[in-house]
């Protein structure tokens, strides 16, 4: 298939995924259900991307992104957890997390930006703030997206040289590529203690963008099974994406 036709194939994929998407927040408003879906990954993973294809065509009320930037000094002597509270979902809204309460045990752990003790904290307290978003009737979709550290490199790179791509631009970009092995333990670490049966993670390998977006809607879409689609839903691709199960039997590897 010429890469014209691939490229036209892959764009209908999408375009019927989205068809699909807002059939599930239709859904989703008429059931009053709430939805938050948390990204999570690397610097460059496709984080915003994949959001953007998303959140394209659904509505806007009933639709938020959240990216908070990093805490004030009230902030930091508040419970971790407060100052994401007001923007989980109500009845019938889209909650985006573009990176999350995870912060505290990826960026925070490996940067400095938070003692032993506030990460431990977490770390103990997290499986039970998602268990309470669980019980009172939110789905929870928690989604770690893999990068390699060449693809990283290469997106941090195209950052720094296309004038369009400035506002991506972070001074810990910087730190990425030279932090990468204590971000791969600080992953392996999050993942494991916070992968349960009822918030577990799902795995999204992202070094092929287009692959990779289409296979989280497909995940997302998958997850939302009470909802009668459009058209028809493919499972997702168990290469790109995967539970953490999978990562601790041996049968699927996350970038080292």
């Amino acid at each position: 298939m010429a890469k014209s036709d691939k490229k036209k194939a892959a764009e209908d994929r999408l375009e019927a995924l989205q068809v699909n998407l807002v059939d599930a927040q239709i859904w989703a408003q008429s059931a009053g259900k709430r939805i938050c879906i948390v990204f999570e990954g690397r610097d460059a993973a496709g984080k915003d991307g994949a959001i953007k294809r998303i959140t394209e065509h659904l509505a806007v009320r009933q639709t938020q992104v959240v990216a908070l930037p990093k805490p004030s000094d009230r902030e930091k002597t508040q419970w971790w957890f407060q100052r994401y509270i007001p923007h989980l979902p109500a009845a019938g809204e889209w909650t985006l997390f573009n990176r999350s309460w995870y912060n505290r045990a990826g960026v925070e752990k490996v940067m400095g930006f938070s003692t032993v003790e506030e990460q431990a904290r977490f770390i103990k307290d997290v499986p039970q703030f998602e268990s309470m978003l669980i019980h009172d009737d939110i789905i929870l979709i928690k989604l770690w997206l893999d990068i390699s550290q060449d693809e990283q490199k290469k997106r941090l790179d195209d950052r720094r040289s296309d004038p369009l791509k400035r506002l991506k631009v972070s001074p810990l970009d910087a730190v990425a590529q030279a932090k990468w092995t204590d971000y791969s333990a600080a992953r392996d670490e999050m993942l494991k203690a916070s992968h349960t049966k009822q918030a577990p993670w799902t795995c999204v390998k992202t070094d092929d963008k287009t692959a990779a977006r289409e296979n989280i809607i497909r995940h997302i879409l998958s997850t939302i099974d009470e909802c009668q689609y459009t058209n028809p839903v493919p499972k997702p691709d168990g290469d790109i994406v995967f539970s953490f199960d999978a990562v601790t039997k041996g049968k699927r590897s996350l970038n080292p």
